[in-house]
């Protein structure tokens, strides 16, 4: 067990290095990366799409990164939109790493972006404890999945610098419990701003994109009293 669990402790202190070098060489080049997570049926593909379609007409020059176990369907969504975007097949592995990302940036990402979407694997287990030399990370939840999910996700919405509730026009039928869920985001990970969102209403659309920018633009970005307590 113990050894289980150094070597667990070994592989994140190496993909944290990695991390710490990508997010150096981004930032001098002027690239910032945010990292996306949620649940399979999120919305959160969806949502990105929207994001950079709204870049594109803004004249902010932004990529995405999509990974998935098997298919490339949400590439082809996404490239509507008109931005660069790249698919990573992980063939059954359920989370990216930082240097996985390095690999498919490699040769590919233009020299312009200055923001850089990565679609992590639909999952909150996996991915959560692996830096992918992001600035901004982003949790995502539809009104679907329970008020209760932050608390069963701890560590992902934990270490979120943002949270975004998507198709918050299903919020009545779901019976979606707004206090609720709000509640639990802040015992997990007190201050950190929760933003509601609907691809199908625009509400909430444009939200991500400006707070992406605000990070390239050097703003504050909320710090989890998590990743304080792991530092």
């Amino acid at each position: 067990m113990c050894r289980a669990v150094d070597l667990q402790r070994a592989v994140l202190a190496k993909n944290d290095a990695a991390a710490h070098v990508l997010r150096t060489e981004l930032t001098a080049r002027g690239t910032t990366v945010v990292n996306l997570l949620s649940s399979p049926g999120s919305g959160k593909t969806a949502l990105l799409e929207r994001e950079l379609r709204l870049a594109g007409e803004r004249g902010v020059s932004a990529a995405a990164l999509t990974a998935d176990l098997a298919t490339e369907n949400d590439a082809r969504r996404l490239a509507r939109s008109g931005a660069p975007v790249k698919q990573v097949l992980t063939d059954g592995l359920c989370h990216l790493e930082a240097d996985m990302v390095a690999r498919h940036l490699h040769d590919w990402l233009p020299e312009s972006t200055r923001l850089l979407f990565v679609e992590n694997v639909g999952n909150l287990v996996c991915p959560a404890g692996y830096d992918l030399g992001e600035s901004l990370r982003v949790v995502l939840a539809s009104v679907t999945e329970g008020e209760d999910k932050p608390l069963k996700y701890p560590t992902a919405f934990g270490l979120a610098q943002l949270v975004i509730v998507t198709k918050t026009d299903m919020a009545e039928a779901a019976e979606f419990d707004e206090p609720s869920f709000r509640a639990h985001v802040q015992q997990v990970n007190p201050g950190v701003e929760v933003v509601l969102s609907s691809v199908r209403d625009g509400r909430g659309v444009g939200t991500l994109l400006e707070r992406a920018l605000a990070v390239a633009e050097g703003n504050h970005v909320h710090t989890p009293a998590m990743a304080q307590a792991g530092a």
